[in-house]
């Protein structure tokens, strides 16, 4: 698996280029240029609510997955 960096303007010329309509591109393009500043990091307590104990957040649960072997290839 390969990862890269898309600037968000090119993100909408792409999405453009499948035929999305415009207002959506632009919906598209904000939320996703406003996701790697923080301003949307928070926990809830949905995770307490519904499974009885303390959230975490990703990037802690994604180390332990690593950990685990669950990002493994091959």
């Amino acid at each position: 698996m390969r990862v890269i960096d898309l600037p968000t303007r090119a993100y909408g010329e792409r999405l453009a280029g499948f035929g999305l309509p415009p207002e959506e591109v632009a919906f598209l393009v904000e939320m996703f240029a406003s996701m790697p500043d923080g301003r949307n990091a928070y926990l809830s307590d949905g995770v307490r609510q519904v499974l009885g104990r303390e959230p975490r957040d990703f990037a802690a649960y994604a180390a332990k997955a690593a950990a685990a072997g669950a990002c493994a290839v091959g």
